[in-house]
């Protein structure tokens, strides 16, 4: 937002077609409901607000702590941050499609901690076939291969984060080798 129009009298301040007043109604959201990273998109206006996080990188080996068992301590405010392109993991061939997340959320492999996973390196799978769940503001949302194939990466692991339009899998389509 380099440029700032004038306020109008009686609107919200807009910057470049933002509202700031919806920018501050979408902070007080975040902050009410403890969420650490939102997205937005109105009227070809695309935000993405993520907390400055005091807090250390959490180890990966250690357990996933639900939020009702968390602590409750004051959150640091959110900050406004600029989207960054995530480098992409390689794809190891050209005759691969991949499957991309369609939302922000947690990445899970399999339907709940003692289940096997959904889908392996190695495994076929059908058009429509379950692959991963994808948990964003807990609503497990079910990700399904949109081509028959192969699955020959696993780009995420399980657990992890992952990003609007990040690659999670890589799947050989049939009748290609």
């Amino acid at each position: 937002m380099a440029k700032k129009s004038k306020s109008q009298p009686g609107a919200g301040a807009h910057a470049e077609g933002v509202d700031l007043s919806e920018v501050k109604r979408l902070l007080s959201f975040m902050e009410e409901n403890g969420l650490e990273e939102f997205e937005y998109e109105s009227g070809g206006v695309h935000i993405r607000l993520k907390r400055a996080s005091a807090r250390p990188v959490a180890d990966p080996v250690a357990p996933a702590v639900p939020l009702e068992a968390r602590p409750s301590t004051p959150a640091p405010a959110p900050v406004p941050v600029a989207i960054h392109e995530a480098p992409k993991p390689a794809i190891a061939a050209a005759n691969v499609h991949v499957v991309k997340s369609p939302i922000v959320g947690t990445f899970y492999a399999s339907p709940s901690p003692e289940a096997e996973p959904f889908v392996t390196v190695g495994a076929r799978v059908e058009a429509g076939q379950t692959l991963c769940i994808i948990e964003a503001m807990k609503l497990m949302n079910e990700i399904e291969a949109d081509v028959a194939g192969e699955v020959v990466q696993i780009l995420v692991e399980n657990g992890h984060p992952v990003e609007y339009g990040e690659p999670l899998f890589g799947i050989r389509t049939q009748g290609k080798k």
